[in-house]
């Protein structure tokens, strides 16, 4: 399957789905496909295959979840499944974005289960390769439980294509269950799939043996009591790359979300896009509205831009750190300007030219104004807009071809930092393997930033380097459900820059107040939809019936 083909959105599904509900016919037509033949085309098969890739995550929730965790707020969050009411507390199980959600992993699930019970149709194709296409949909199946186990617990876990009636009265099976079925999943993918140097450049951007094994990391990772096995998996990465594929860290922390830079030696696995063909457009509601942007949607709060080391290592608030407010960016994390535009920064457009870009209300010499925080404007709420995978190639209205990346070697490293703490056997040569390099691949260049810190809660710091290493990159609200913290940094005011009354917060924009109730939020509601076509559905707890 070459790139293109990875990408192309496909109607196979309702054509398979059609096929397999029909009656068996006693004789096959040769002008047109049945159940009967269907599979036996190693096109149909490509289609299948491609309609699987095409359902597993999207733009949308890649780019949005970021509001629902303390790293960014929506105010406008219709279009992205209102964020800003889950974050708020303020919604039901009614709310259109646990329905939604809920049907994309089930719609995905069973394009894989119809892929799964079919394939092995088709008498004509290698058999061998067979094998790999069907790895390749296991492990989309597995990320789609995961991601509905993540976010529900208990979910039906169905592992064949139903009928509708048998999917009206299917029941929750429980969480453990439903864990042990994706990693399951994940090591038989693993086991027949190649790496990402065996397979032609053709075939960039097809899951691997890597991507198998750093996601089973990552589940294991979250359930936070199984840490030798975390460690025993990036070991594998990271010093058997000869079984488990190639990686290393992108030389330039920017370079690894630039377009000339695709399928870099970071990337373990992405969302496939191509230019004109399939796209998307968030960035039109996430950059300065001077670069071109129709309004902004996202955008990054100020406890995130407070989370950015000083380039001594030292937290802005720590003694000695050196942080001035009165000129709050300056000696900060270089990540921080890879990723936020804030007051003052500089930037680059897709033609070349520079524009500083002005956002402290009255400081803009253009009367236009447009980048200014106002509060009832169409700007940034919080006074910060996003740079991280700005794409100057995109072409109008912001329809960008890059890929987007959902796990790369930088997590690899992290999860090992991450399980090694937890095991209590984090010391200088882990560091020196993983929170070292990523410093200093970012930019960090003082000594005290990059020798392994002689005080400090080590657990909080690879946590916080963990949050401004993939800050818009998805995963702060499952490291702050997973790690029991939602309730500490989701409760009281999302704030933004120092822009507003110095009588109220010290200045500091009010953007949201944010409700978390660690008695239910934790996991969201069964969609009432689904309860409501399917008795056999329980309700989560504290949600009502």
């Amino acid at each position: 399957m070459v790139a293109n083909q990875i990408k192309r959105l496909s109607t196979v599904l309702m054509l398979v789905t059609g096929m397999v509900s029909c009656k068996k016919l006693d004789l096959t037509p040769i002008d047109r496909f049945t159940e009967l033949n269907f599979w036996q085309s190693g096109a149909n098969v490509n289609n299948a295959l491609n309609n699987v890739y095409n359902r597993m995550y999207t733009s949308q929730y890649f780019f949005y979840n970021e509001a629902l965790s303390d790293n960014a707020y929506t105010r406008l969050g219709i279009g992205a499944g209102f964020p800003d009411v889950i974050t708020s507390g303020n919604f039901t199980p009614t709310l259109d974005r646990f329905r939604g959600e809920w049907a994309y992993y089930y719609t995905g699930i069973k394009a894989a289960n119809i892929f799964l019970d079919n394939v092995d149709q088709n008498t004509t194709m290698d058999a061998s390769l067979r094998e790999r296409n069907k790895g390749e949909v296991r492990f989309v199946r597995a990320f789609h439980y995961f991601r509905l186990m993540n976010w529900w617990g208990d979910v039906p876990l169905i592992k064949t294509d139903l009928s509708p009636d048998e999917a009206k009265a299917i029941a929750r099976s429980p969480r453990a269950e439903v864990l042990g079925f994706i990693l399951s999943e994940l090591d038989a993918a693993a086991a027949v799939l190649p790496t990402r140097n065996q397979y032609p450049a053709g075939d960039r951007g097809r899951i691997t043996k890597g991507a198998a094994k750093a996601l089973k990391a990552r589940v294991l990772l979250y359930e936070g009591n199984r840490m030798d096995e975390v460690v025993s998996i990036c070991e594998e990465l990271m010093n058997d790359q000869g079984t488990n594929g190639t990686y290393s860290l992108q030389s330039s922390y920017s370079a690894v979300f630039s377009p000339t830079n695709e399928y870099n030696s970071e990337v373990i696995l992405d969302l496939q896009y191509v230019p004109n063909l399939r796209t998307w457009g968030e960035h039109i509601d996430f950059v300065p509205l001077s670069a071109g942007a129709r309004g902004n949607n996202l955008a990054p709060t100020q406890e995130l831009v407070d989370s950015y080391t000083m380039t001594n290592g030292l937290a802005i608030n720590a003694a000695g750190s050196g942080f001035d407010e009165n000129n709050p960016y300056a000696n900060r994390d270089p990540r921080l300007t890879a990723t936020i535009v804030y007051h003052g920064s500089t930037w680059t457009n897709a033609n070349g030219t520079t524009q500083t870009i002005y956002i402290e209300p009255g400081t803009d010499p253009n009367p236009a104004a447009n980048n200014e925080y106002n509060p009832s404007g169409q700007g940034t709420a919080t006074g910060y807009f996003w740079k991280k995978y700005y794409d100057p190639t995109a072409v109008a209205g912001f329809n960008s071809g890059l890929n987007l990346i959902l796990i790369r070697y930088a997590d690899v490293l992290l999860m090992y930092a991450e399980a090694k703490q937890a095991m209590n056997q984090f010391n200088e040569e882990v560091w020196n393997q993983t929170i070292r390099p990523l410093r200093a691949r970012a930019g960090f260049t003082d000594p005290a930033a990059l020798n392994f810190p002689s005080s400090g809660d080590l657990t909080e710091i690879i946590r916080n380097e963990r949050r401004v290493e993939f800050a818009m990159e998805g995963l702060r609200v499952d490291d702050i459900r997973r790690w029991k913290i939602a309730e500490e940094v989701l409760n009281g005011w999302a704030h933004g820059a120092q822009y507003e009354d110095p009588s109220i917060d010290n200045g500091y924009i009010r953007a949201q107040l944010r409700t978390f109730d660690r008695t239910k939020h934790y996991l969201w509601p069964v969609p009432a939809s689904e309860i409501g076509r399917n008795g056999n559905l329980s309700q989560n707890p504290n949600y009502g019936n």
